[in-house]
């Protein structure tokens, strides 16, 4: 009976255990969620900083250690994967990156792909913002350049600890006595530099304004100058030399080589002008006959102008070729200015050749009276007289020298002359344009007709044996 009843309890007992081993397993446990933050402090431009990433359980803000973690970089618009890092005891992986000078290339994330426990998560993107550097932008060039070349103006722009900035640089430019004002807008390449030529024909100041990028600040240059220097020597006067009594602005500087003489038929603008100055209804000549002369020469200053005179068209092409002569020669002419920009005058019955005289200016066209013989009208009136710089050349008129006493004694090697041995007396005489009256009137110059007469019969009969000015 004992042994039966074992038997029985032993079969049950395998039997629940057949069961037991054939029963399912019990349901897998879901992998716990995670979050993932991601930190990234600020900094300069080219230099590391520390991009850090946390992964804490969801649930409870546990850390999850030992788990690898991708950081990845947006270049180029591109996310790449630049490390990949193992969280520690604190659920802290960290690595280093440096960063760029452009923002969009500063921007981190992170992710975890999960394992078993932990479900995988990722950050958000983080941008490190840049801290500006402080910058210098300093204007580069020659001190000083001549007259009618070209000489380079640079900028360099580099941060407070030398290294260079590639950006926008305004360059401003002060020409003297004026205002400054925008010359150029450059951009500065890798190593901070930007140059353009430039031909200032003028003393100019400089400045340089550097807009400023996302890791240089901006800033300003101190001032560069360049002094314009002349191309030729200035006129060196003796002691005492008396200034002209009526001032003149510079004419504009010659902008081609050479003394570029053009002769052409006067234009409204000068005609405009010359009407109730230097012509005026009776006169001898007309539009038609007159010539306006442009030539470039050499001023007392040492610098090349451009001036112009109006004559008759049949002594254009030899006042002209004169004066081309005497550019070639570096024969020096105060000023080339027409007439009539000195008014008309009363007294003279045309463009006042008073004034003229007094400010040393060089001219030919002017219908009027011989200064000093009211009512005899001149050789200009005919346009085939010119008178060069009358101030160190006076003019001996019925009423004493004009327009100084001063150089009537006196002479300079290219300015006043008293002798037909003259470079100038002779230049002018090669060119048929004749020292008709001599000393008594230095600055007096006719162009000689067919026949060898100087000025037209009219004139010469209405002032005899005198000076006709």
């Amino acid at each position: 009976m004992l042994g039966r009843c074992s038997t029985l309890l032993i079969t049950v007992v395998a039997g629940l255990a057949l069961l037991a081993g054939l029963a399912p397993p019990a349901a897998a446990a879901e992998p716990v969620p995670t979050t993932l933050a991601l930190a990234v402090p600020g900094g300069y431009a080219d230099r590391p900083t520390e991009v850090v990433a946390t992964l804490t359980s969801a649930a409870d803000g546990t850390p999850v250690a030992g788990a690898p973690v991708t950081l990845e970089r947006r270049s180029g618009g591109s996310w790449t994967a630049v490390a990949t890092v193992v969280t520690d005891a604190a659920g802290r992986a960290a690595s280093r990156a440096v960063l760029s000078r452009q923002p969009a290339d500063n921007a981190f994330r992170a992710v975890f792909a999960g394992d078993a426990t932990y479900a995988a998560s990722g950050s958000g993107p983080v941008t490190a913002p840049l801290v500006e550097r402080t910058s210098q932008v300093r204007v580069t060039g020659p001190r000083r350049v001549v007259d009618e070349r070209r000489v380079p103006v640079g900028v360099l722009w580099r941060t407070g600890n030398g290294e260079a900035v590639a950006g926008v640089v305004e360059l401003f430019r002060k020409d003297r006595g004026g205002p400054w004002r925008l010359a150029r807008t450059l951009r500065t390449d890798e190593q901070g530099r930007a140059e353009v030529v430039v031909r200032p024909r003028v003393d100019t100041a400089w400045r340089a304004r550097a807009t400023g990028t996302a890791w240089a600040a901006r800033a300003t240059s101190g001032v560069h100058r360049i002094d314009n220097v002349p191309p030729g020597d200035p006129v060196r006067l003796p002691a005492g030399a008396p200034r002209p009594r009526v001032g003149l602005p510079a004419q504009p500087r010659a902008t081609r080589p050479g003394a570029n003489v053009t002769v052409s038929r006067i234009p409204d603008g000068v005609w405009r002008s010359m009407v109730g100055r230097s012509w005026h209804p009776g006169c001898p000549v007309g539009r038609a006959g007159l010539r306006l002369v442009r030539v470039n020469y050499w001023g007392y200053d040492g610098y090349r102008h451009r001036g112009e005179v109006v004559a008759a068209a049949s002594a254009a092409g030899r006042m002209g070729a004169a004066l081309a002569a005497m550019h070639d020669r570096r024969l020096p002419i105060r000023s080339m200015y027409r007439v009539d920009r000195f008014g008309w005058s009363a007294r003279l019955q045309g463009a006042d050749d008073y004034r003229s005289m007094a400010a040393g200016n060089t001219s030919a066209f002017n219908c009027r009276w011989v200064v000093g013989r009211p009512g005899v009208r001149s050789p200009h009136s005919y346009g085939r007289s010119l008178d060069v710089n009358p101030w160190e050349n006076p003019y001996r008129a019925s009423h004493g020298w004009t327009p100084n006493g001063w150089w009537v004694s006196r002479t300079h090697p290219l300015v006043a002359w008293r002798s037909s041995s003259h470079p100038v007396v002779r230049l002018m005489a090669a060119h048929g344009l004749r020292w008709t009256y001599g000393r008594s009137d230095n600055h007096h110059f006719d162009a000689v007709g067919g026949s060898g007469r100087a000025v037209p019969a009219p004139v010469e009969r209405a002032c005899g044996a005198a000076v006709c000015h």
